[in-house]
């Protein structure tokens, strides 16, 4: 009978030792803090909240813990999930305390952050580029990451790379499921997240020439000075590659690497993080789990204009409720 317990020390073997508890200090536990007063939380690796002993058949692992995963979870039979990022009480439970929500279903939850970073070579890989140099502190701040690549045989222009991204990350189908869904709701307006932040081109043209890329995750704290540095390691840079995270064509990281004639290519976006890294994860628990049903919870995100969300009798319950008791309030 597979415990909670057992996926715990399944994390702990696939991390390679970064979820044990009986390590002081555990440099995998890092707080996460951005001085905005109350909302510093501190990622632990492991289990987060639930019974160690209660037995485990089904299994699911989500990007961002949210009310929408709690739901789908003791509505499916999930015994427990494995969350990516740091769960957080209220912010990952709808705005009410975590181990309350939990108990009601029974439902246990672990993170594996950090401490999941850097096991496998994947995010490169999808990109078109084999890493020769990796730094997850780059320039002494920790969790800035830097790969220095060169890029597959096959990867001969900027193009390829975005080619590339969009049949591992079946950005079609996406483009089918958006179609069908605007069909259905009466929206051509409506947008979805993985479509509208698909990868790009910054400074270059899909028949630009790349082979050494700097792969770069703006969101880590990767700055113009730490590009510059790079490019004096490793001058037969030819492009840079940002990922996970996006940055803005008048960005200080776009107007210097302009500067030292590097091009620039914005590569997948975090909403896709849960194929680059949840899916190897979900894969590598079914290994070492063999007896727990694995599955994976995948969000997707949409954009609708507020007047065509949703069928007539919600617009009309919205409409009276924003007029006859919200909007009065504003005007007292």
């Amino acid at each position: 009978m597979t415990t909670i317990h057992d996926v715990v020390l399944a994390l702990d073997n696939l991390s390679g030792g970064r979820v044990n508890r009986s390590v002081p200090e555990n440099p995998f536990s890092i707080w996460k803090d951005s001085g905005i007063h109350g909302k510093r939380v501190l990622e632990s690796p492991g289990l987060v909240w639930g019974n160690p002993t209660r037995p485990v058949k089904k299994l699911a692992v989500a990007m961002t813990l949210s009310e929408h995963d709690i739901e789908l979870a003791a509505a499916t039979g999930v015994d427990a999930i494995v969350a990516h990022h740091p769960i957080a009480d209220a912010a990952s439970s709808g705005g009410v305390t975590l181990k309350n929500y939990l108990n009601l279903s029974g439902l246990a939850v672990l993170e594996l952050h950090e401490a999941f970073h850097g096991l496998h070579p994947g995010i490169a890989f999808l990109h078109g580029h084999q890493v020769r140099y990796a730094d997850i502190h780059y320039g002494g701040v920790e969790g800035n990451v830097l790969f220095v690549g060169t890029v597959f045989p096959e990867i001969k222009e900027l193009g390829d790379i975005l080619h590339r991204l969009d049949l591992f990350m079946g950005l079609e189908e996406e483009k089918e499921l958006l179609k069908m869904e605007q069909e259905i709701r009466g929206s051509s307006s409506a947008i979805e997240a993985s479509l509208v932040t698909q990868g790009r081109i910054v400074l270059g043209s899909r028949e630009s020439t790349v082979k050494h890329v700097l792969h770069i995750f703006p969101h880590t704290g990767f700055s113009s000075d730490h590009l510059r540095q790079a490019k004096e390691q490793f001058p037969e840079t030819d492009t840079v590659l940002a990922s996970i995270s996006r940055v803005r064509d008048d960005s200080e990281l776009v107007r210097e690497a302009k500067r030292m004639g590097l091009q620039f290519v914005i590569g997948n976006c975090h909403v896709l993080e849960i194929l680059e890294n949840g899916l190897p994860l979900a894969y590598a628990l079914e290994k070492l789990l063999p007896d727990v049903e694995v599955v994976v919870f995948r969000e997707r995100v949409t954009s609708i204009p507020v007047r065509e969300m949703g069928g007539e009798r919600i617009k009309e319950y919205a409409e009276k409720m924003a007029e006859n008791y919200l909007v009065k309030k504003v005007n007292v």
